[in-house]
């Protein structure tokens, strides 16, 4: 049987060689102080880009990744998320078939949010991979009034 390890996003990047250990300090020590999303804080550093992070995910673990900048995202969808639950987490609720509910995210390690969503939606979640730029102008685009 294959154990599943799980890897925080800052591990995984350090393993990968996309970041120094030392970037991943202090882009924690970042977070600690001001909050945030670690992937935004190493591309704000400039240490990685989210193409990067996002190429990474889809390598380590699957997660297919889909650019939505053309993506046409229905509303009525995205929003059965709330839109401070969508921002907190970096995620954006694209299609829904039946009972599953498929959303982009920039950091699918994150399981806790996939466990929240799951919870308000009642559906289950599939998860793709998307930047954190791309996932924030959708979350703008679909929530606007």
């Amino acid at each position: 049987m294959k154990k599943i390890v799980q890897k925080q996003l800052g591990e995984l990047l350090v393993e990968g060689k996309l970041i120094a250990p030392e970037h991943l300090e202090e882009a924690l020590k970042i977070q600690k102080q001001k909050g945030g999303l670690l992937g935004q804080i190493l591309v704000s550093l400039g240490y990685t880009t989210e193409e990067a992070i996002a190429q990474a995910l889809t390598a380590q673990y699957g997660f297919p990744y889909l650019p939505l900048g053309g993506y046409e995202i229905d509303r009525e969808v995205a929003k059965l998320i709330p839109e401070n639950v969508a921002k907190q987490y970096g995620l954006i609720a694209l299609d829904r078939v039946g009972g599953v509910l498929t959303i982009a995210m920039s950091n699918p390690l994150n399981h806790q949010a996939v466990e929240d969503i799951e919870m308000i939606t009642h559906m289950k979640v599939q998860v793709f991979v998307s930047t954190a730029t791309d996932v924030n102008d959708a979350i703008k685009r679909c929530y606007k009034a």
